[in-house]
């Protein structure tokens, strides 16, 4: 079974279903539709729950679509979102 990483921040959004799809860079676990994942609490190390892929996209976050964020956190702009994600990568 593979892992997912998240901030403890994202891990109550998940827990509360607001947050339903996640964007990774780098890829380095070749995650694929149907893999079983536990969701994993970056800070503490507590699995937190778990989930299937049931849908997978590759793209790049230069060429997002609004139907990207379906289920995602919003950004108040592009150079907020490029500034959320350096701070995991």
């Amino acid at each position: 079974m593979k892992t997912l990483k998240f901030a403890s921040e994202l891990c109550e959004q998940i827990i509360a279903g607001t947050k339903t799809s996640t964007w990774r860079l780098f890829d380095d676990k070749n995650l694929a539709v149907g893999d079983e994942l536990q969701f994993i609490n970056k800070e503490t190390g507590i699995c937190f729950g778990g989930g299937a892929i049931t849908d997978l996209h590759i793209k790049t976050l230069g060429t997002l679509e609004d139907t990207d964020f379906e289920g995602h956190q919003k950004y108040e702009s592009e150079e907020t979102m490029y500034t959320d994600f350096r701070k995991y990568y």
